[in-house]
């Protein structure tokens, strides 16, 4: 293994650099991209700064006769072809900020006496006979999607059919890397780039190693790359599937088809984990919740005779999630090592028929993954399946997603799966009721091991929305469970509750869905920002005027506490008010002459109250009935009647300090379509 100490210049020099399909793409982010940043920007002129290791391997011939674009530079100049093992993430980062640099500089202009044309041929590509033919000096292999990525958006080339390129979570990170660079070089002078340019190439030393054929780069690739940003386990797991293809004892032309495949799976996951920009899907979360389905059973069979029993089943999930059921350790220590190809235990043997299939089966999860967050942008649903599947995703649906991800694979009837969406919604909404008062006993095995059953035949969908049903019948009607969430509330009140602002939120939208105008008011991202102010107490909690101290002063400081926080006092604000709104008085929270922001210019909820001229006890009282009312009929529970009611706000003492009866109470009901 030959090492030396080297600038960027002295690495770039008659070399090409390729990324090979095993290593993950471009994995920086803002915080890595900082640190590198800085320390450019700090290091002192004429010093020199370690940036890390470079590890390369060199590429056989049999491997670069198949670059159409790359052999008469390997073998008319005597480029050196090399795949880069380790350190792909500072390398690209500096040819990232390179490429930068060169659109700062003047037409015509010279950086350090170095044309575009000069620093463009010896970091960013060479040109055959100066004709069109190009031969890019760093780059990933073909099938890569950030092979096209970098050269059209990064170094701003001209492709032909590059739109149908998929983007992935790395792209999204190339692209991310160079309005970051470009941003911060926009603060310098031309003088002050300069002398980055002469930092970043001279004065940044890599410890550049060159990988012998007699070392494994596959297995060097997994302990070297353990260090900077540690690769995910859906990463690492793609390079072990990748050597493992090489060493199953067929022809080569079946080892080839595998590996193709193989990049083709990955290339999906992420493409599909980064469509949305702005919520990109966790890869290990997917890759787990995969796991879950597919081996879980595997695990169980080969440890349990009576499989049939479904308690055992569940029982055996939720007690061995850090033993065999720890991904990580079954995937990349268990399962897909090199002792299990030719295993004399069957149960242990992997084929290349297995990983195959497993492969397949990853692809068509991660699509199905995808559309179920994000059921509006896939358009892959009905109508009324998004707005079911909308509600799930403002609710959370990570505990259940594995479930619903199998369900939509297998099931094709859209009523089923629109009942199946409304049963998983119940049991999400009264979960979190329950779990406000002690993280209940149920887990989330159930749904694991209904995954299960369904993925592979054993149950249909109909079986499944009925044990659902059970469980919620089983979560709300036990009489235990009443009595401390009663107790809950009325110890932390409403305002704590996880479900407060789902609550909110679906109440409002029923206001809304049953008006005349069909103006949409409160819109769930903003609403659901914890960093704002978006669930108004309307008796504020520091409530010192004298419009808020008169109508309540008959009672206690207890009595007060239980009051602000109770679900009758709530509301959701369409848009943050500031600190000095939340302790107005009522009328001016309504409306006056100095601001637009009062209730009555918000959401429907926010209109609801503006036809009361004041607000007290008795109000709260009556609005949270009304507002149990709607829960019972939105969620098909039972609370009770009014007394009930009141006994589940713990608002009992409100009649007895007021004075008055149930039957004085003004409950006309909203009505919802």
């Amino acid at each position: 293994m030959d090492t030396s100490l080297q600038s960027l210049s002295k690495v770039f020099s008659e070399k090409l650099f390729r990324i090979p399909d095993y290593q993950r793409g471009y994995a920086w982010t803002e915080k890595q991209l900082k640190d590198f940043w800085n320390d450019l920007i700090q290091l002192e002129a004429g010093k020199n700064h370690y940036i890390g290791v470079l590890t390369v391997e060199e590429v056989s011939k049999s491997l670069y006769e198949k670059w159409e674009d790359d052999t008469w530079i390997i073998e008319s100049k005597s480029y050196d072809p090399l795949y880069i093992v380790d350190g792909q993430q500072r390398l690209t980062t500096s040819i990232i900020l390179i490429q930068a640099i060169t659109e700062f500089i003047p037409k015509g202009g010279k950086l350090n006496f170095n044309s575009v044309e000069e620093i463009r041929k010896k970091f960013i590509f060479e040109s055959k006979d100066d004709g069109i033919s190009r031969s890019y000096i760093f780059g990933y292999e073909k099938d890569n999607p950030s092979y096209d990525y970098l050269k059209s958006k990064i170094f701003n080339e001209d492709l032909e059919d590059f739109s149908s390129q998929p983007e992935t979570v790395y792209t999204n990170n190339l692209e991310s890397a160079k309005l970051f660079f470009r941003e911060n070089l926009s603060k310098l002078t031309f003088d002050e780039i300069s002398l980055l340019f002469k930092k970043l190439t001279q004065n940044f030393l890599f410890n550049s190693y060159s990988i012998s054929s007699d070392i494994d780069v596959f297995v060097a690739f997994e302990s070297m790359n353990n260090r900077g940003k540690p690769l995910s386990y859906l990463e690492l797991l793609k390079n072990r599937l990748i050597y493992l293809s090489t060493k199953f004892d067929v022809e080569e032309n079946e080892k080839n088809k595998l590996r193709k495949r193989i990049n083709e799976c990955w290339k999906s996951i992420y493409h599909n984990l980064g469509r949305n920009k702005l919520e990109p899907l966790a890869d290990d979360e997917f890759l787990h919740n995969h796991f879950l389905i597919y081996f879980s059973r595997k695990i169980y069979d080969t440890e349990n005779e009576n499989f049939k029993d479904e308690i055992t089943y569940q029982r055996f999930l939720s007690s061995r999630r850090r033993g065999p059921l720890n991904y990580p350790t079954f995937l990349l220590e268990k399962h897909f090592v090199t002792k299990n190809i030719n295993c004399s235990a069957p149960e242990n043997e992997i084929k290349m028929q297995d990983v195959y299939l497993y492969v397949n089966s990853l692809q068509k999860s991660v699509e199905s993954w995808y559309k179920i967050f994000n059921p509006i942008l896939s358009g892959g649903f009905s109508e009324e399946e998004t707005y079911w599947l909308s509600k799930l995703n403002r609710k959370g649906i990570h505990s259940v997603a594995s479930l619903i991800m199998v369900l939509f694979e297998v099931e094709s009837e859209e009523k089923k799966r629109i009942k199946f969406l409304k049963t998983i919604e119940k049991y999400l909404f009264l979960i979190s009721i329950v779990a406000y008062r002690n993280h209940y006993g149920y887990r989330d095995s159930i749904f694991i091991e209904l995954a299960s059953r369904l993925s592979d035949g054993e149950i249909l969908t109909d079986k499944v929305i009925s044990k659902i049903a059970d469980t919620n019948n089983l979560i709300y009607n036990d009489s235990d469970n009443k009595k401390s969430i009663i107790k809950t509330f009325k110890n932390n009140g409403f305002y704590h509750w996880d479900g407060i602002r789902y609550f909110l939120f679906e109440y409002d939208l029923a206001l809304y869905e049953s008006s005349k105008t069909k103006r949409e008011k409160l819109v769930w991202d903003t609403f659901s920002d914890i960093d704002y102010h978006t669930v108004e107490h309307i008796y504020p909690q520091n409530a010192r005027k004298k419009c808020w101290t008169v109508p309540f002063s008959k009672y206690t400081s207890n009595e007060k506490s239980i009051i602000r926080h109770s679900l009758g006092n709530l509301l959701p604000l369409s848009k943050s008010k500031n600190s000095s709104f939340q302790n107005k008085c009522f009328l001016d929270k309504v409306s006056n002459q100095v601001n637009s922001i009062g209730f009555r210019y918000g959401c429907y909820s926010e209109n609801e109250i503006t036809k009361f001229n004041e607000w007290n006890a008795i109000l709260i009282l009556e609005r949270g009935i009304r507002l149990l009312g709607y829960m019972e009929k939105r969620w098909g529970i039972t609370i009770g009647d009014v007394n009930a009611k009141i006994k589940f706000l713990s608002l009992e003492f409100v009649l007895k300090k007021e004075g008055i009866k149930v039957s004085d109470l003004n409950l006309a009901n909203t009505t919802f379509k």
